[in-house]
């Protein structure tokens, strides 16, 4: 998506903000100036602290599942056998919203960071496993067999084919989990904690009544997803720059 795009919306949308500061004249709704004003004057106290623990976490969570889902996806996607002893139980776990899995997550690793990580984890986990098995099931068995012919074993497939077709996968999995991890984030920081974008937005907006730094940690939380989808993007440009040249062509 090109930048100026991007700018115009974003600026069509803090005018429409504005206009319905103005109209409303309520305190729970600043304005975007008096909001972008707190926004900054905390970043480097406060607000700065509680960014970067959430920032830390959903890095941390995604490093974790790419580390571990990629792999195992690659191997069910190799495997025949593998594969059909755990497609039954992927069935069975992939279309189950994850956010179920908060409390019981929370119960088992008690109430600390790891369990904010694991929470974050399990949603990528299942979106890049299914998607990169998905990839490496739809590798052509003429490629295969060309790659084989030059000398390549099993070892030499994952390296040369199976590897680099399962990057698109990955990365689309993480652009399509990117929403959800960042409001998965915000309900674990709710729960007994006190770092975190989602414990300062609560604390400000229901408890101190400050709806200009609510707003601040809510404009800052957007700006943490965008950023994320903004750098997977890159990472795209970057390891697949085919699929950017297709999207340019589409478009």
């Amino acid at each position: 998506m090109k930048t100026r795009q991007i700018l115009l919306m974003s600026l069509l949308l803090l005018i429409i903000w504005q206009a319905a500061s103005v109209l409303l004249n309520l305190p729970i709704l600043p304005s975007p100036i008096a909001t972008y004003r707190v926004m900054f004057q905390e970043l480097g106290g406060e607000l700065g602290g509680h960014f970067l623990a959430s920032l830390l976490r959903v890095v941390a969570s995604m490093l974790l599942a790419v580390s571990l889902a990629a792999p195992a996806g690659l191997i069910l996607g190799q495997s025949r056998r593998l594969d059909k002893f755990f497609s039954p139980l992927i069935y069975l776990l992939y279309p189950i919203p994850k956010v179920v899995f908060v409390p019981i997550i929370i119960l088992f690793l008690g109430i600390n960071d790891l369990s904010k990580i694991v929470i974050i984890f399990v949603i990528l986990f299942f979106q890049i496993l299914v998607l990169v098995r998905d990839q490496a099931r739809a590798v052509r068995p003429e490629l295969i067999t060309s790659v084989r012919s030059l000398g390549a074993g099993r070892r030499g497939l994952f390296r040369f084919v199976y590897l680099p077709m399962s990057i698109p996968g990955i990365l689309t999995a993480l652009r399509q989990s990117v929403g959800t991890a960042v409001a998965v984030l915000y309900i674990a920081e709710l729960i007994a904690t006190q770092r975190g974008l989602g414990y300062y937005i609560y604390i400000q907006g229901s408890t101190l009544f400050n709806y200009p730094k609510m707003y601040a940690g809510v404009a800052l939380m957007g700006i943490l997803g965008f950023g994320m989808y903004l750098v997977i993007d890159l990472l795209q440009q970057i390891l697949c720059p085919w699929m950017s040249l297709d999207q340019d062509k589409s478009s």
